[in-house]
């Protein structure tokens, strides 16, 4: 049986997303504690709160055009708003409206969601799923400018934990400590 579930490292005023970006956004980004103007903010842009299904999705910092990888810790209160007003991303009859309903409410949302099979180590899909979100407009804009707290190039954490792993070391106590997140004004 499958089931949504956010995991994630947050504090009380912080949750940590991840992005996978070129070493140019990630460099200028990580130096300037938001992104500068190598970074777009005319497309839509996807932040994930779970390392693992990160680590998936860009190949342990392997995949072209996402060799750096970054933790960005960003304002609590803006995370859980943007999952409040979150419009999922692919059409369901289970939704309860018609599909020119869902198109309506895609094409007025900056915010999307996407409930991805969360993955372990291996890049295996795992029983539950994943969040991620995919933000756009002004969104982007408050996130940049507003709503990012800190950012942390983590590649070399990552491309260390993707050499034990690839070793046969059990890496799983040198993961992040991610705990189940429940949104606030869900």
């Amino acid at each position: 049986m499958e089931y949504k579930q956010i995991r994630a490292v947050y504090t009380d005023e912080t949750i940590r997303v991840y992005q996978a970006y070129n070493t140019a956004i990630a460099q200028q980004a990580a130096r300037l504690g938001h992104f500068g103007d190598k970074f777009s903010l005319n497309r839509m842009t996807w932040i994930k709160p779970s390392f693992l299904w990160m680590m998936y999705r860009c190949g342990w910092a392997k995949k072209e055009g996402q060799e750096r990888v970054l933790a960005i810790d960003i304002d609590r209160n803006a995370f859980d708003l943007m999952v409040k007003n979150a419009v999922v991303s692919s059409y369901k009859k289970e939704l309860g409206i018609t599909m020119d309903e869902w198109k309506a409410q895609i094409q007025s949302s900056e915010v999307r969601v996407q409930w991805d099979p969360e993955r372990d180590i291996y890049g295996n899909p795992l029983e539950y799923r994943s969040l991620q979100l995919g933000i756009r407009g002004e969104c982007v804009k408050k996130y940049v400018y507003e709503w990012i707290k800190n950012i942390t190039d983590i590649t070399d954490y990552v491309r260390e934990l993707d050499t034990l792993k690839e070793k046969g070391v059990d890496i799983t106590n040198r993961l992040p400590r991610e705990m189940i997140y429940n949104a606030r004004n869900e």
